[in-house]
């Protein structure tokens, strides 16, 4: 009984970090310049280790694309032969303080936000939104799709950094609570915090630059309903790295995939990863595509779900359902499901649908196997094969292994 006092207690120690945090954007930089052992030859991806010979479709492409963009390639068969010879190197984003949403591929010159939560200290980074349908992190690595970047590594990257140093940063706990008021649930659904995104930077993007870059930064943003999803992963990141660490602590501070298998970290666990199988979403598909195209779950966003928004608060974003499937009722079963396998609520994320009762905050390993209950994510879907990209959005679980292992662990290293 004293061994499950002490684990409460430590669960409740990592979790009044999460209900602390308050993370803050205070700006854009090269990923090279700030991202902690960032190099040239460095690929940073989303989900736990992975090695090319195991890579899916849609991160292999990724890859390629990064290759491209980063001119250590001139095409696609010399990006396998540079990654064949071992002339770069893999490595998780979230072992370089970042997280990046789908294949995650991040690289030395790519802009990314970095936010700060000051209570704590930590920062995490992540790299700007391309928007919908075909682009690199999905597994598309077209011209077009290198314009893209480079517009974002050229104009948009730097005039967004003066922007917010002229802001003086933007408050994402607010921003993100505000959002789930308005309809959004902080993942698959941004509509309402993306506007907000916008609003709050335009007056200094008007400021920070000539005007047909600041026109075209704003149409940008205001075209792309999922503008503010990079920052808000980078939020989560830096508030669940203050929560990682506590010892006793069966607190989840992790869950990423790689679109091939599914890892989840825990706090009390150091930084060992527990993987399985990454499961196929099933959802809603843009026309031509069918479930068969589909690729196992691939992207470091569950970290929305991990914080206690994305799937959690699906009940605050009851129009998500016509992205993703499902009905509003099932919004809001989803989340009430959730509580059951969380350790708090978060007082700060309100979900007007019920009562404004704060959202699901901290899965426990333990309540997961004990009730069997997995946690929601919503997602998008990638195409299975490199080179095309978003196919459709949809729901999925982790594997129960993933939890099991972690149990396990966390009872051998107890006694």
């Amino acid at each position: 009984m004293r061994s499950m006092g002490a684990i409460d207690d430590a669960n409740q120690t990592a979790v009044q970090r999460i209900l602390d945090s308050q993370p803050v954007l205070v700006g854009v930089a090269p990923a090279g310049d700030v991202i902690p052992g960032m190099r040239r030859t460095l690929i940073l991806h989303a989900g736990p280790p992975i090695t090319w010979d195991r890579m899916s479709g849609p991160l292999r492409g990724a890859v390629i694309g990064a290759l491209l963009f980063e001119g250590l390639a001139r095409d696609e068969r010399e990006a396998v032969a540079v990654v064949e010879r071992g002339e770069v190197e893999f490595a998780p984003c979230h072992h370089h303080q970042a997280v990046g949403p789908m294949a995650g591929v991040t690289t030395a010159s790519m802009p990314v936000y970095i936010v700060e939560n000051r209570p704590f200290g930590t920062r995490a980074f992540s790299t700007l939104n391309e928007g919908y349908g075909k682009v690199l992190r999905y597994g598309a690595y077209s011209e077009d799709v290198l314009a893209r970047l480079r517009w974002l590594r050229d104009v948009a990257g730097p005039l967004l950094g003066r922007a917010l140093e002229r802001a003086g940063g933007l408050d994402m706990k607010a921003l993100i609570a505000r959002q789930l008021t308005m309809g959004d649930e902080g993942h698959n659904r941004n509509v309402a915090g993306s506007a907000l995104f916008a609003r709050m930077l335009a007056p200094h993007l008007a400021r920070s630059g000539p005007a047909e870059d600041a026109a075209a930064v704003m149409t940008y943003l205001a075209e792309n309903d999922l503008a503010v999803l990079n920052p808000v992963m980078a939020a989560c990141k830096a508030t669940l790295d203050a929560a990682h660490g506590v010892p006793r602590s069966t607190v989840v501070t992790c869950m990423a995939r790689n679109g091939t298998d599914f890892g989840i970290r825990v706090s009390g666990l150091g930084d060992r990863w527990f993987t399985a199988p990454a499961e196929v979403p099933v959802g809603l598909f843009f026309p031509g595509y069918g479930q068969g195209d589909a690729n196992p779950d691939i992207g470091d966003s569950t970290i929305t779900e991990t914080a206690g928004i994305g799937g959690f608060a699906m009940a605050a974003a009851p129009a998500i359902v016509k992205f993703v499937g499902g009905t509003p009722a099932m919004a809001v079963q989803a989340t009430l499901e959730m509580y059951e396998i969380t350790v708090a609520e978060n007082p700060a994320f309100a979900i007007p649908q019920l009562d404004f009762r704060g959202t699901p905050t901290g899965i426990d390993i333990r309540r997961v196997v004990r009730t069997g209950i997995l946690p929601r994510v919503n997602t998008g879907i990638a195409h299975r094969r490199p080179g095309v990209g978003q196919i459709g959005a949809g729901l999925v679980r982790p594997p129960m292994a993933c939890f099991t292992q972690a149990l396990e662990a966390f009872a051998a290293g107890v006694g």
